[in-house]
């Protein structure tokens, strides 16, 4: 990795397909971010038709910074379930992912497992949330009126390839059945406050029925009607067979 000076205390750290804008004091966290991204790059580049390179991860020492770049990461955390809530750690766009820095990030870290791990992967399912986007004409970036009006319907879809493809859901079993004892349950597909834990519960689920190559599919598929989406994607059971059969996978994860 490489270092450079910019203006306002950001020092700039590079990789070969990724630079890290950063604070003096997360220099070495930002090694370790772009290795992740490396990382998780090489990996969809084997999956996936675009794989964007010259991205730049910005690394923010504070929330009220992160608030202030991306206003939007503040809204969606705060239309958030409070189960998954600490998980909304940045946002994106075409061609720069923003992220709380990873000290913060443990920090946030509840006691229950999984729950460090998971948002250790926070830059990992935003990448991979830019890398759907790109490979779905239906998902942003770029991020346009028409696609801001259908982002609380395809916020499942977004978020659920980011957290799949980078391991997040594999961690996220205690947070599910946090989520599952909050109250009301959720709704299928996941609406937007549920998109950021339970999004990727559907890519798991058709991944272990399918292979995944299915849930490659799921990820690049042009979105119309959510519904058709998911019987598409489910073939020879009807939308509300689907449903149960993932609320039996959440209890299955949840362990209830």
């Amino acid at each position: 990795m490489s270092a450079r000076l910019l203006p306002m205390a950001w020092i700039e750290t590079q990789s070969p397909n990724f630079a890290a804008r950063h604070a003096e004091a997360d220099g070495d966290d930002a090694d370790a971010v772009l290795e992740l991204l490396e990382g998780i790059r090489e990996q969809l580049s084997a999956v996936f038709a675009i794989v964007p390179q010259g991205v730049t991860v910005v690394i923010h020492s504070n929330p009220t910074q992160l608030a202030l770049a991306q206003p939007v990461s503040a809204v969606l955390r705060a239309l958030t379930a409070p189960a998954s809530r600490r998980y909304v750690a940045g946002w994106y766009s075409s061609d720069e992912i923003h992220v709380l820095a990873p000290r913060l990030l443990s920090a946030r870290a509840s006691s229950v497992p999984g729950s460090l791990e998971m948002l250790m992967l926070a830059p990992a399912a935003l990448y991979g949330q830019l890398v759907a986007g790109l490979s779905n004409p239906g998902l942003p970036p770029p991020f346009t009126p028409r696609s801001w009006l259908h982002a609380a319907n395809w916020a499942w879809l977004a978020a659920g390839a980011g957290q799949w493809f980078s391991g997040q859901t594999a961690h996220a079993r205690p947070a599910i059945a946090n989520r599952l004892r909050e109250g009301k349950q959720p709704s299928f597909p996941p609406r937007l406050r549920d998109a950021q834990l339970l999004g990727g519960t559907v890519f798991d689920l058709v991944a272990s029925e399918s292979g995944e190559q299915a849930a490659i599919r799921l990820a690049t598929e042009p979105p119309g009607d959510p519904r058709e989406l998911i019987t598409r994607n489910f073939p020879g059971r009807s939308f509300g067979d689907t449903e149960g059969v993932w609320r039996a996978h959440l209890a299955r994860l949840a362990g209830v």
